[in-house]
């Protein structure tokens, strides 16, 4: 798929190769020149990288698109100037927000790249995340209010027949949409309070207790049990391995604040 910004009408699409400028030797590294102004091979070269990125392979086809593109923006730019638009209060901040996301993301990528994220270092942190989710997952549903007074009436309605998901229209939770229901889930996933008192439950049952929260007051129900399945370590390792490394980009970026000077 195109990139948006690379997008040719199809009048373009249908020229020929040979449409594109032939450069004399001198103009090696020169891509074309607009309004005496040269376009350099390096900034062809950035751009289809970018494309490379997204998955689209460097072809004759794609340097044709940037070639069209990079003139197009150069003479967009040029016309931009020569109204004085690099000289607007209003556009200035911009040219230096994006000048600084150019530079940001160039540092990052460096910086990811000189601190690799080991296969050794993946395999760890893929078992520690399944130490912590075990080896159940569980159906929920629960009934949040803000008293105890007002889960234990619920409990008491419960215990004459009354049905959860009826009752569960009473919760300040939004699952009371879906009849308190939470979806298939972990216990790690929840606040401690809550995790204890569902692995605490067996299926079919409801806390008799309120269980308290930080949020409030829950009455639990587990609708069904079962194992949980977790992808195989080959399956989730590029997963992994990204969350990572934006863990350890952002702890860099929390060094460098930390000891830069701020007023």
């Amino acid at each position: 798929m195109n990139h948006p910004m690379l997008r040719c009408s199809l009048v373009a699409l249908a020229l020929s190769l040979s449409a594109v400028p032939v450069l004399a030797k001198g103009e090696a590294d020169t891509i074309a020149t607009v309004n005496g102004k040269a376009i350099p091979k390096s900034r062809a070269d950035a751009l289809v990288a970018a494309q490379a990125g997204s998955g689209q392979a460097d072809s004759p086809e794609l340097r044709k698109m940037v070639h069209d593109e990079l003139v197009r923006r150069e003479v967009l730019s040029q016309e931009a100037v020569k109204d004085g638009f690099d000289r607007k209060p209003e556009v200035i901040p911009q040219l230096t927000l994006a000048r600084q996301g150019v530079l940001i993301q160039a540092y990052v990528g460096n910086y990811v790249r000189a601190h690799p994220v080991t296969d050794e270092q993946i395999r760890k942190e893929y078992d520690a995340v399944k130490a912590q989710l075990g080896d159940k997952e569980y159906k929920v549903r629960h009934i949040l209010v803000k008293t105890q007074e007002e889960a234990n009436d619920i409990i008491a309605r419960l215990k004459k027949g009354e049905k959860f998901e009826d009752l569960a229209k009473l919760s300040i939770d939004p699952s009371k949409e879906r009849g308190g229901e939470l979806g298939w889930t972990a216990p790690s996933n929840f606040v401690k309070p809550f995790a204890e008192a569902m692995l605490k439950l067996e299926k079919g049952k409801y806390t008799d207790t309120p269980v308290q929260s930080e949020y409030g007051f829950h009455i639990i129900q587990i609708d069904d049990i079962r194992d949980l399945k977790l992808p195989a370590f080959e399956e989730a390792k590029a997963q992994i391995a990204q969350h990572m490394q934006q863990q350890m980009v952002e702890k860099h970026i929390g060094e460098l604040l930390a000891k830069s000077t701020v007023k």
